[in-house]
């Protein structure tokens, strides 16, 4: 065996055994949702100028209800481009197979609402009566039957693989200003919160995760958010950063 071989296969081991390895639920899959960083039911707004990394799909709500992007229409219209966006923002008024798309997506998005809300064995319940300012989370399954309020700074810790769920009864707040913080190599990707209520990310703050919302999400101004918004009505955006 070649040393460039020998190398490749102990590579190849060392990355089987850090999947092997990783540490909480089963991931959540995303389906065909996980094609944008931004999925809505009845609009996404922005207060100028916000900066979005990545696709934004709404349905069954037509493009008059992204607001504040002006719009420009691809030549084909199946998407249309903005300045504030590195990515396509698509419609469902938009040509075919645009409608077709998104009705898929927006199923997706209900399905993995539904699974993540739906897992069983939580690794904590009801942490701080749902005032988790200064916690720090290890892999696991984390439910609250209440509201969830981040009234100062927590802490994900784990590694490249790990992964978290969080599901929330009630409402999702973030204190302006405040951070969700990822150590050890945790990646937002690998974490989900699943939120039944609205979800308010306060200004400047620095959020980390997949939010799968029932209801809305409002990123107020200077708020950061790394990971996607999959809402099940309307995302708000105020000068506002969302990327992966």
């Amino acid at each position: 065996m070649s040393p460039n071989t020998f190398l490749k296969v102990v590579a190849l081991g060392l990355m089987t055994l850090t999947s092997c390895l990783a540490l909480g639920p089963p991931a959540v899959a995303l389906g065909a949702a996980g094609n944008f960083i931004i999925l809505a039911k009845s609009g996404v707004s922005t207060v100028p100028p916000s900066t979005i990394i990545g696709n934004l799909g709404l349905s069954p709500a037509s493009s008059l209800a992204f607001t504040g992007f002006s719009l420009i229409r691809s030549l084909g219209g199946t998407s249309a481009l903005s300045t504030q966006v590195v990515g396509t923002l698509e419609a469902a008024d938009f040509t075919s197979p645009t409608p077709s798309t998104l009705t898929t997506s927006e199923s997706a998005m209900i399905t993995a609402f539904n699974d993540a809300a739906g897992r069983l064995n939580p690794t904590a319940i009801g942490l701080g009566a749902g005032t988790i300012g200064g916690l720090t989370f290890t892999p696991g399954i984390y439910k609250w039957t209440s509201n969830v309020d981040i009234t100062t700074s927590i802490t994900i810790s784990g590694g490249i693989t790990d992964t978290w769920i969080f599901q929330v009864a009630g409402t999702l707040t973030v204190a302006s200003g405040k951070t969700v913080t990822l150590i050890g190599g945790a990646l937002a990707e690998n974490i989900v919160w699943v939120v039944s209520g609205n979800v308010v990310i306060g200004s400047t703050a620095v959020f980390n995760g997949i939010i799968l919302g029932a209801t809305s999400v409002a990123l107020n101004t200077g708020a950061t958010l790394h990971g996607r918004i999959l809402s099940q009505t309307a995302v708000t955006l105020q000068k506002a950063i969302v990327s992966l």
